[in-house]
């Protein structure tokens, strides 16, 4: 929670932000210094074995944290303002994400919004903010389904808007985390979740619940205000599972409340060295719950695993979140696209048949997830809430298929790129005793040799190293894992038109 002390501040305009009439409002968007001095706090995160002090300078994290801080500047800049910002009913500025969309035009100005966002990291930055608070505003904005909740005096459905107004009055970063570690596959598969280390209810009182147990896994996390913890859409709707069966958000720096982090992939190189890594480690966790207090007015849902297993889909949240998704994916891939031209036209190979056929392979992926963005947007139409969303068909179909398309992409880098992809000096090689063979050896026919490495240093941050690994194993299962997904999107997917047809034929025989 912020200082109400803090509020009252008006803090120093970083270069290059424009500021509001309104001067000193005490709500809305963030500054990234803002956001810094929040993630200063008692927080618990673990890496390499020992308690980290300050995430804002911890190696390995620091950089990750310095550059969400530089896109909410963005926010403020007279260049992305208008498109990734919208003023509030009060004459508050806030995040794009969280503007309830009430027309098609309203649609399309979200999806503006997040593929500016995406731009800024090309796609590599996957957990960026908008992608929480979109689905924070599908859940605020479907009210009367949260309202069917009936834990004693408890108000889910108030509880949830406050919640909301709060992380967009004060542009909160949110993580979340939907998934319990398993004991046994089998015991997992079949909706039942093991008391040994799933998260679960352990304690009610008057004040909140109590919460014990793990949950995986957390993107952001160490570098989030808050925690959102849902439900597993794997939980079965029975007795059994009550105690698992509950939605909050709390602050990370809860009592009780540990993060456990992967080892890093930013190894402290220079912006030349590991353009992406240096500034894109978004950390992943395990959150682990020991005996953590969530005040009742924090829980939106408890008790009914029924209801909980269709969260996501009856609040449309799940559309708005891949709304989001497409938008970023379409970003990554024009990125790979623009990554593998450069390659090709430095080399001179850019006239080889082969080699733009490698390429225009994924140029059709990308033009592909562009024309299912297009066609869910110009589909948009008002769902029970009253509320706007793009049509679910094209987007589902884009969520199902990138995750094919992305290490396929990643292959055709590692072809076309071979073992220049290896040999890639570091940027000390061209201020040391070796400058001079760099120079001669580097060159390629259409690039002198720092710019050579520069371009292979990033196709290797793509294609090779731990991040680049890490990204196409995000991707694989950013969604979840891609048989389940295919099982929804055939259960879902409009079937009897179409063997309605069939039967006509065969009638006619």
């Amino acid at each position: 929670m912020e200082d109400a002390s803090a509020l009252d501040t008006k803090p120093e305009t970083p270069s290059g932000i424009v500021e509001e009439a309104t001067t000193n409002k005490a709500h809305g968007i963030r500054t990234g210094e803002q956001y810094l001095e929040g993630l200063r706090d008692d927080r618990e995160i673990w890496t390499k074995g020992a308690r980290v002090a300050d995430v804002t300078i911890e190696p390995g994290m620091r950089g990750g944290a310095e550059t969400l801080a530089s896109f909410l500047d963005n926010q403020h800049t007279e260049a992305f303002r208008d498109t990734v910002t919208y003023v509030d009913d009060d004459g508050d500025r806030c995040a794009m994400a969280y503007k309830v969309p009430k027309s098609k035009e309203d649609v399309l100005a979200r999806g503006r919004a997040y593929y500016e966002w995406a731009k800024w990291s090309n796609g590599m930055f996957g957990r960026t903010p908008d992608y929480k608070n979109a689905s924070l505003m599908a859940f605020a904005s479907a009210t009367s389904f949260l309202a069917q909740g009936t834990k004693g005096n408890a108000d889910f459905a108030n509880n949830m808007t406050s919640f909301y107004d709060y992380a967009r009055k004060n542009d909160k970063v949110l993580t979340h985390t939907l998934v319990n570690p398993s004991v046994n596959f089998q015991q997992a598969a079949s909706g039942k979740f093991s008391d040994k280390v799933a998260l679960q209810v352990v304690k009610e009182t008057d004040a909140g619940i109590v919460v014990n147990g793990a949950r995986l896994l957390a993107t952001l996390g160490p570098l989030a205000d808050e925690i959102e913890v849902f439900p597993s859409t794997l939980l079965r709707a029975d007795e059994d599972n009550i105690p698992f069966a509950f939605a909050f958000a709390i602050p990370i720096a809860t009592p009780g409340l540990k993060l456990m982090c992967r080892d890093t992939y930013d190894h402290e190189k220079s912006h030349f060295d590991a353009p992406l890594s240096s500034r894109y480690e978004e950390m992943d966790a395990v959150v682990i719950f020991e005996n953590v207090f969530v005040p009742w007015e924090r829980v939106f849902m408890y008790g009914e695993p029924h209801l909980c297993n269709q969260a996501f889909n009856t609040t449309n949240a799940v559309i708005h979140m891949m709304h989001q998704v497409a938008c970023s994916k379409l970003a990554k891939a024009e990125f790979i696209v623009g990554i593998l031209c450069s390659i090709a036209k430095a080399t001179g190979r850019d006239k080889d048949l082969y080699t733009k056929g490698l390429i225009a392979e994924v140029m059709q992926m990308t033009e592909s997830v562009r024309a299912m963005l297009f066609s869910a947007e110009a589909q948009s139409h008002e769902d029970q809430y009253g509320n706007f969303v793009p049509l679910r068909g094209p987007i589902d179909t884009s969520r199902n298929v990138f995750p094919k398309m992305y290490p396929r992409m990643i292959e055709i880098m590692q072809m076309l790129g071979s073992s220049s992809l290896m040999a890639t000096p570091a940027e000390a090689d061209f201020s040391n005793e070796m400058s001079h063979d760099v120079q001669q050896y580097f060159q390629l026919t259409n690039l002198e040799s720092k710019d050579r490495v520069a371009l292979y240093r990033l196709a290797h941050d793509v294609a090779i190293s731990g991040f680049g690994t890490r990204q196409a194993l995000y991707e694989r299962f950013f969604f979840g894992p891609p048989a389940l997904m295919a099982s929804g999107y055939y259960d879902l997917y409009d079937k009897e038109p179409l063997m309605g047809r069939v039967d006509d034929l065969l009638a006619k025989a």
